[in-house]
């Protein structure tokens, strides 16, 4: 991040040297939670806005990074300067009656209103196309069709966001609009895109091949019914890292939203060929590469940031540290250690430092410190260690948290240092 980021703008390497919505996602993740600067992440995604690339998924990420930075900064500007440009960016211009998208839909009117068109048209010369992983051989086999499970699972968390960034913003219309979009585009995905047979995800309307993109992006953002769940983590399990470094990222946001921590953290240390730990000490890089290796993209550069997804997954997802509330006033704090026995980890926000520390013994104990900054309230979730028992012990008081599918919630943690205790 800190090797392409001398131009003042997020570039994907040092191969092309242009920003991509999809480098920027994983980029702006990973630099918020490594440092308290945002101006780099949102002056990129402002010039994408206007300057975007050619994969359908890409120019719905503009949606993604926008909310990221209004979170993580609380500061509106950006998405309401950029409001109209933001709804552009959902496609819901190029849906279906059903609310599925497909490019069969796409025209000059809708490539002007994402501003494809110009330096993007002339850079990008073949169109907008669907883009399941790159290169195309990370795709798992993935059966491209007219309507893509994929591309369809990323408009679905775009419209879901663009709910969000409304009601930020006060457009109570757009507000419940978007709202009534997002169900009928997950009642049509569940119904068309989803095998009734074996619970999985589709590649898409008409196919037969249930690849690890349609069942990790289905998974992460929330389109996977819960009868099917168990269904599509095995699945997922089952195929292990058959995607590219970009791809990981969804993947890894899947496995721990699911609370498939255990699998996440084998993933996250393995030192296979497709591992960060092969590029450094196999590879010889002490920068993220763009490809697992140079047998699956020989033209790669070795200095790609789509190949850091650990610098936000371990923050935000392994030690838990995500914002609740735009501009961290309120912080979840949700460690996800899997067989991991000891950590601690300091990430900057806007408000200023957060630390967590835990030691684990899985299914016995986990102790839990943590220090946020002043004027912020925190939601801490414990694991349950396999026990419906609520009881937290909170600096020295028993608490009876509430227990849910991600563990056990204690909420209305004040600012400072807090001890909390486990144990079964």
């Amino acid at each position: 991040m800190k090797a392409t980021s001398f131009s003042g703008y997020y570039v994907d390497g040092d191969r092309e040297r242009i920003p991509y919505e999809a480098d920027v996602y994983i980029n702006q993740l990973g630099h918020y939670c490594c440092d308290r600067e945002y101006a780099m992440g949102r002056r990129t995604h402002e010039y994408l806005i206007t300057t975007p690339t050619w994969p359908t998924e890409w120019i719905l990420d503009s949606v993604l990074i926008a909310w990221n930075d209004y979170v993580y900064t609380g500061n509106e500007a950006s998405i309401r300067h950029y409001y109209e440009d933001l709804k552009a960016k959902t496609l819901t211009a190029i849906a279906r009656e059903d609310g599925l998208i497909t490019l069969k839909n796409m025209n000059d009117e809708v490539l002007e209103s994402i501003h494809f068109a110009g330096r993007s048209a002339e850079q990008f010369n073949r169109g907008i196309e669907d883009n399941p992983d790159w290169p195309q051989a990370e795709r798992d086999g993935f059966d491209m069709r007219p309507v893509n499970a994929e591309t369809n699972a990323f408009h679905y968390r775009a419209v879901v966001l663009m709910s969000l960034i409304a009601e930020a913003l006060g457009e109570d219309e757009d507000l419940l609009w978007y709202r009534e979009r997002a169900r009928l585009i997950r009642e049509t995905f569940v119904a068309k895109l989803v095998d009734p047979v074996t619970g999985l995800v589709l590649d898409g309307e008409g196919s037969t091949h249930s690849s690890l993109h349609a069942n990790m992006t289905a998974l992460a953002f929330g389109l996977v019914p819960e009868a099917n769940h168990d269904a599509v983590v095995d699945h997922l399990k089952s195929k292990g890292m058959a995607c590219s470094v970009y791809g990981s990222q969804f993947l890894m946001e899947a496995l721990y939203e699911a609370g498939e921590d255990d699998f996440a953290l084998t993933l996250l240390t393995s030192t296979s060929e497709r591992s960060w730990a092969h590029m450094v000490y196999d590879v010889g890089t002490t920068i993220a590469l763009e490809a697992w290796d140079d047998r699956f993209k020989p033209n790669q550069d070795w200095n790609h940031a789509w190949g850091a997804a650990p610098a936000s997954i371990i923050p935000r997802h392994l030690m838990g540290i995500r914002p609740e509330s735009p501009g961290f006033e309120t912080i979840v704090i949700q460690p996800q250690p899997g067989a991991l026995e000891w950590a601690e980890l300091k990430t900057p926000t806007i408000r200023g430092g957060v630390t967590v520390r835990f030691n684990h013994v899985p299914l016995q104990m986990f102790h839990l410190e943590t220090e946020t900054p002043p004027n912020t309230t925190s939601t801490v979730v414990l694991p349950t260690l396999d026990s419906d028992d609520p009881v937290v012990t909170v600096d020295g008081r028993r608490v009876a948290g509430r227990v849910d599918r991600n563990g056990i919630v204690v909420t209305g943690i004040g600012s400072g240092w807090h001890v909390f205790e486990r144990s079964v």
